[in-house]
């Protein structure tokens, strides 16, 4: 059973998650061309940490319906972010690889943002720095958390641009 306090704080915690996730969004996406959804950078990001990975493969690191992963890589071949390669063990398989363009494209989006929160965070009293790198560890048992325990594919990507 879920406690009030755990609402409260599950509330708190994905409201300004949200906030922070749309403000450096906003703030970067005019900076770095292309313009791309959440949902396709998210894929690019999977197929940078995997890369080869399938359609279905990726579809289930993402939590997405295949069919809505392979939305996503026909727009990403059409915008030269990623490539499709065969298989070399299975010729009916495809694997998915990062064109150099996505490369730099991801670079210097992590990089840009990297900065722009860093920067603020740096504005930040020693307190609230210790606070924030304190918190990260049990932030990231609690993602794994919500990976482990994830629900069925959703059957639509996220629809705002990044």
């Amino acid at each position: 059973m879920v406690t009030d306090e755990g609402v409260r704080l599950a509330a708190e915690l994905m409201s300004v998650n949200t906030a922070m996730r749309r403000l450096v969004r906003r703030r970067l996406r005019e900076q770095v061309p292309p313009r791309l959804r959440p949902a396709q950078v998210e894929l690019l990001v999977v197929v940078g940490n995997h890369p080869g990975i399938s359609v279905a493969a990726a579809a289930r690191e993402l939590h997405l319906a295949d069919n809505s992963v392979s939305t996503l890589v026909n727009q990403l071949l059409a915008a030269g972010m990623l490539r499709r390669e065969t298989d070399p063990d299975d010729r009916r398989a495809v694997r998915l690889e990062l064109t150099p363009d996505a490369r730099g494209h991801l670079t210097d989006w992590r990089d840009r943002r990297a900065r722009m929160v860093g920067a603020r965070i740096e504005e930040l009293t020693e307190e609230d720095r210790t606070a924030i790198a304190a918190a990260l560890p049990a932030l990231g048992r609690l993602l794994a958390s919500l990976r482990e325990h994830a629900g069925p594919a959703e059957e639509t990507p996220t629809r705002t641009t990044t």
